[in-house]
């Protein structure tokens, strides 16, 4: 799609950057903005946090909206170096309540009166959002990355708690225009608004739920803005010397000053996510971008970005099918480029940091950089390192519980004194469940087979079947469903009344799908190798911890990679590639000493795998040594690797300092099977793919009790033996 200009982005102020599956080369882009922005030296920096959960009948609450706020407040804190006593909190659990009149008397008072020019000032905001009525509307939206005209004369919103009015077409609601006019009175360039919100229709769809109140009432009219928020907007307009002219003008040329990041376009959702079995909510968005922004190296320099998330591995992405794409906006568009705004955090980059000490000696940490998969490790067992300020290791904490996004453990190596408030952590030992489980839903189109399909999903080992949480759900296509779908231009779509797979947000699983008239059981039956298949890659990802890093890389290890069409010498990844198109994967060692490398396919169905090294190579073929590049596949080697459909493949390239020898003899026996004599690529499924993975597992268990570890979970795994570089590439039709 066309880059988005400036001038479209606060037009719909409830429309954000990007939820679930980002486009996430725009979202590397807009969270390096950020993190350069609020990083800079300046004399202060003030941040106002808004979270709004619980709404008036009539308007779903949400779930994640103060977990959205806790998450940036530790992230300012204790990665940015703000003062505590400098960010303002408006959510429903504090003593500031979400109240329309609360939000703009803040952003006023904490805002506007104090900052000062070369302030750092941070506005964050998740809640619901929506379109209402503008008397003087802005003449162009943007629909599927087009810019049309605003026939309807909208202006987005985001949706305060008290929103509803004595009259049923009018709304308190907090207008994109009223937002402009206050960053324009700030007094300072350094702003940054985050708008984890949407309003392209509310409720939920699967097992997802969406930020947004429909624009439409009863009637099907649209709502209109308050005369409160209108003279509130006259107000700001006198004291700030501005015409309706020189406004509308302004509008249209873009936002008022800073940086504007928002969660989704005009047309899209912006979905919340949940972790521990429905225990757990927050903002994909915000979970997403504050991650980034932990783990974000402090050595890249400016104008360099960090991550190509686009093609890194998204868990929230893989297992939701809600695609959103980012809205960044920058006044004046050389905002971002300036080197004044691109500075470093003020501290090294880590998953974890101390929040508590117990008189008992336990300590409590905010988890605020880790991976939704990585929540699902054993909670006992985990290792993590201290950090201090130079990224040197001082001691060792041993993870006794969690709970959604706080750690619980005690220190076992290091000393006492070390253990403070603001310390960083990094994850070095990770443990892995005995009997990780794949969680699966049942949608209601299954209709009176439900119960069925359950029974027959339960007798299957290691699936769970789930009410909430599921990372997959099993349904039948309906009418409906199909209508939903159609606008992705999925090709080859189920039939109506055919069984088979969804994401989360009722998006197909590709190849799932038969003829309709098939009994529930009988689809369970066909589907259990594809569940096992999706098991073993979820158990690949968790051992392999290439889950967890944005930076591709889950140790830092020095490995650079790159996919390319045949004969390309290209050093990087292209975006797209068309279907049919054959890649090589490159593979370069940076480090001082030899590396064994693996790498492997993994298919959005499921199905693994391994491209290197040859399952009937000998072990020394898997050395890479110092500053040397391996390609693959080679034209000797007698095959290509042809990109085959269309939609998204991984592909994991693994770098180790010790072998995995058990995975390449695993693979060879399932190959003297499948493939005697043969010396391509082995497709593995089902039950074959889980073994090779627990022998994978094995491997890397092996290296970590070699390092002489001490930690009491069964089935560890030491993060410094293996890096785990990910890569997202997209596939379309030709």
């Amino acid at each position: 799609m066309p880059p988005i200009k400036r001038r479209h982005f606060l037009q719909f102020a409830g429309s954000t950057l990007s939820a679930i599956a980002l486009s996430q080369s725009n979202f590397t882009q807009q969270a390096n903005r950020y993190a350069q922005v609020i990083a800079q030296n300046t004399p202060r920096k003030l941040a106002l946090l808004v979270g709004v959960n619980s709404y008036p009948s009539g308007i779903p609450s949400l779930k994640g909206c103060l977990s959205d706020v806790e998450m940036q407040y530790e992230l300012l804190v204790h990665r940015f170096g703000f003062n505590p006593k400098d960010i303002v909190v408006i959510t429903d659990e504090a003593d500031l309540k979400p109240t329309r009149q609360n939000i703009l008397d803040q952003f006023q008072t904490h805002l506007i009166d104090q900052a000062k020019p070369g302030d750092v000032v941070v506005f964050h905001f998740s809640g619901h959002g929506s379109r209402i009525i503008d008397p003087y509307p802005i003449p162009e939206l943007i629909i599927n990355g087009e810019v049309v005209p605003n026939t309807n004369k909208l202006n987005g919103t985001l949706v305060p708690r008290d929103r509803n009015t004595e009259r049923s077409d009018v709304v308190q609601d907090i207008m994109g225009r009223s937002l402009f006019l206050l960053m324009y009175a700030l007094k300072t360039n350094n702003v940054t608004a985050i708008l984890d919100s949407c309003h392209s229709g509310g409720g939920t769809r699967g097992d997802l739920v969406f930020r947004a109140v429909s624009s439409r009432l009863n009637s099907g009219e649209s709502a209109q803005p308050s005369e409160t928020e209108l003279e509130f907007q006259r107000r700001w307009m006198k004291d700030l010397q501005l015409s309706e002219a020189k406004l509308y003008d302004m509008r249209r040329k873009g936002i008022a000053k800073g940086v504007a990041i928002g969660s989704a376009q005009f047309d899209q959702f912006a979905a919340e996510a949940k972790f521990d079995n429905d225990t757990f909510h927050c903002g994909a968005f915000t979970y997403i971008l504050t991650r980034y922004l932990w783990q974000a190296s402090s050595v890249e320099g400016i104008g360099n970005t960090f991550v190509n998330l686009e093609r890194s591995t998204n868990d929230l992405a893989i297992k939701s099918s809600m695609y959103q794409t980012p809205i960044i906006a920058a006044n004046p568009e050389t905002n971002s480029q300036k080197p004044t705004f691109f500075l470093n955090p003020v501290k090294p980059w880590a998953e974890a940091v101390v929040r508590k000490v117990k008189p008992g000696g336990e300590i409590e940490y905010w988890l605020g950089g880790i991976s939704a998969l990585s929540l699902e490790a054993k909670p006992k067992g985990i290792i993590w390192a201290l950090i201090n300020t130079k990224g040197q290791e001082i001691g060792e904490i041993e993870q006794q519980g969690r709970k959604g996004l706080v750690g619980y453990g005690k220190l076992t190596k290091g000393e006492s004194k070390n253990v403070q408030l603001g310390v960083l952590l990094r994850e070095k030992i990770r443990g892995i469940p005995e009997n990780l489980k794949l969680r699966v839903g049942l949608d209601v189109s299954l209709g009176e087979q439900l119960e069925i399909a359950k029974a027959s999903l339960a007798s299957i080992d290691r699936i769970e079947v789930v009410s909430t949480g599921a990372e997959y759900i099993l349904g039948r296509m309906t009418s409906s469903y199909l209508q939903q779908v159609k606008p992705k231009k999925i090709r080859d779509l189920p039939v109506v009344d055919s069984f088979g797979l969804f994401l989360p947000g009722l998006t197909p699983l590709a190849n799932t799908f038969q003829k309709s008239g098939e009994s529930a059981s009988s689809a369970v039956e066909r589907l259990q190798g594809r569940l096992i298949s999706l098991l073993a890659g979820k158990l690949l990802k968790l051992i392999t911890g290439s889950d967890a890093a944005f930076g591709g890389n889950s140790t830092k290890l020095n490995v650079t990679t790159a996919i390319a069409p045949k004969g390309s010498s290209t050093k990087t990844t292209p975006s797209q590639f068309l279907s049919g198109t054959d890649v090589q994967v490159k593979v370069r060692n940076n480090e001082k000493d030899n590396l064994y490398i693996a790498v492997i396919s993994i298919g959005s169905s499921g199905k693994i795998t391994p491209l290197f090294p040859y399952w009937n190579s000998a072990e020394i073929e898997a050395i890479l040594a110092p500053q040397q590049e391996i390609i693959t596949p080679q034209e000797s080697d007698g095959y290509s690797f042809k990109l085959k459909g269309v939609g998204s493949q991984e592909i994991l390239v693994l770098a180790s300092f010790l072998p995995i020898r058990d995975a390449l003899k695993g693979l060879k026996s399932i190959a003297d099977i499948t493939n005697p004599g043969g010396r391509t690529p082995v497709n593995i499924e089902g039950e074959q793919a889980l073994g090779w993975v627990q022998e994978l597992l094995g491997d890397l268990e092996r290296n970590t009790r070699g390092i002489r570890v001490e930690s009491s979970g069964d089935r560890i795994v030491a993060k410094s033996q293996l890096a785990a570089i990910s890569t997202i590439i997209n596939v379309v039709e030709s």
